[in-house]
C-alpha cells in the first residue's frame, strides 16, 4: 500500500479530500473486478459479497466527493489516481476462483484494517488540523467499516476445511 509524491505534512483538505475519494474508488473499481472474476468462474456467493463492497466503497466515495465538491467546487486536484496503489484496495493476487465467502469477507477485512492503518499512521506526520481530523474520521470509519464485515462473517457457517485451490487447474503445456 503506498501513496507517492505526497509530503503528508503539507496537505491541504482540499489534497486529503481528493486523496480519499480517490482511494475509495481504487477500492471500488478492485472489488468490481473481483466480482467480476467470480461471476466468471461461477462464484456467486463471493461475487454477491464483492458487489456489496464495491457498493460501500461507492457511499463512502460519493460522501468524499460531495464534500469535496461543496468545499473546493471545481478547484483542480493536485492528487492523482497514479499516485495509489493497494491503500484500500484488495491485492490483486488475493482472487481466486473457487474462493468461498468466508475468504472473500476476510480479504475485505484485511483490506479495511490496512485502510485504518494508513490513516492511523499518517496522523503524527499531519500539521494542518483540518485535514488531521478528517483523517482521524477516516481511520475511525474504517472501525466501522471492519464491524460491518465482521457482522457478516459472524453470518456464515464455517467453511468446510477443505482448500479450494486444491481444485483449481494446474497450468497445462500447450
Amino acid at each position: 500500500m503506498s501513496v507517492q509524491g505526497l509530503d503528508y505534512g503539507k496537505l491541504s483538505l482540499q489534497d486529503a479530500l481528493d486523496l480519499a475519494v480517490l482511494i475509495e474508488e481504487e477500492a471500488k473499481e478492485r472489488y468490481l473486478e473481483f466480482a467480476d472474476q467470480m461471476q466468471v468462474h461461477h462464484n456467486p456467493e463471493a461475487e454477491s459479497f464483492f458487489r456489496f463492497m464495491a457498493g460501500n466503497e461507492e457511499k463512502h466515495r460519493a460522501e468524499l466527493a460531495g464534500r469535496r465538491q461543496r468545499l473546493f467546487a471545481d478547484a483542480p486536484s493536485k492528487v492523482s489516481s497514479a499516485m495509489l496503489f493497494d491503500v484500500e484496495a484488495p491485492e490483486y493476487d488475493e482472487a481466486r476462483a473457487f474462493m468461498t465467502p468466508r475468504q472473500a469477507m476476510e480479504s475485505a477485512l484485511g483490506c479495511e484494517r490496512k485502510a485504518h492503518e494508513f490513516f492511523a499512521g499518517l496522523l503524527d506526520q499531519i500539521k494542518d488540523p483540518s485535514v488531521k481530523e478528517l483523517f482521524q474520521e477516516l481511520r475511525d470509519e474504517e472501525v466501522h467499516h471492519q464491524a460491518l464485515v465482521k457482522r457478516e462473517l459472524l453470518r456464515l457457517p464455517p467453511d468446510s476445511g477443505l482448500n479450494p485451490d486444491d481444485f483449481a487447474d494446474e497450468p497445462v503445456a500447450q
